[in-house]
This record gives structure tokens, sequence and C-alpha cells, in this order.
């Protein structure tokens, strides 16, 4: 039986909120094996000028949890 765990970040783009979700999920799993999912819990932006100038997207990674079995 797996075991998932999830974590939470924030991932950060000067483009769009996609890209921001994307940038999180591609730095995760660098580090992470066996990535299964993502679910977006919200989006940020920080504003200069009137105008949006970078995009924040807070997200939830889960992850299957490796047994000493595996």
């Amino acid at each position: 039986m797996a075991t998932t765990k999830i974590i939470e970040l924030i991932g950060s783009s000067d483009s769009s909120w996609e890209d921001a979700a994307q940038a999180a999920v591609s730095e995760a799993v660098k580090t992470i094996k066996g990535v299964t999912g993502v679910d977006v819990v919200g989006f940020k932006g920080k504003i200069r000028d009137g105008k949006i100038v970078q995009y924040r997207a807070n997200v939830k990674i889960a992850f299957i949890v490796e047994s000493a079995r595996d």
C-alpha cells in the first residue's frame, strides 16, 4: 500500500500564473521522486504602476513516499 505526502510551494513567473505553477512543479521534481499531482490552491500577483509584474501560484504537490521495502 502506497502512502502519499503533500507539500505546499509557491512558484513565481514574470509571464503568467500557469508559468508560475509550472515553475513550482519543475523545481519540485528536481529533488522529489514520484510526484503524482498538483493542486493549485491560489494565485497572487505583484503590482507595479497598475500592472501585474510578477505572478505567483500557491500549489500543493503530491508524491509517493518510498518505504524501506521499496
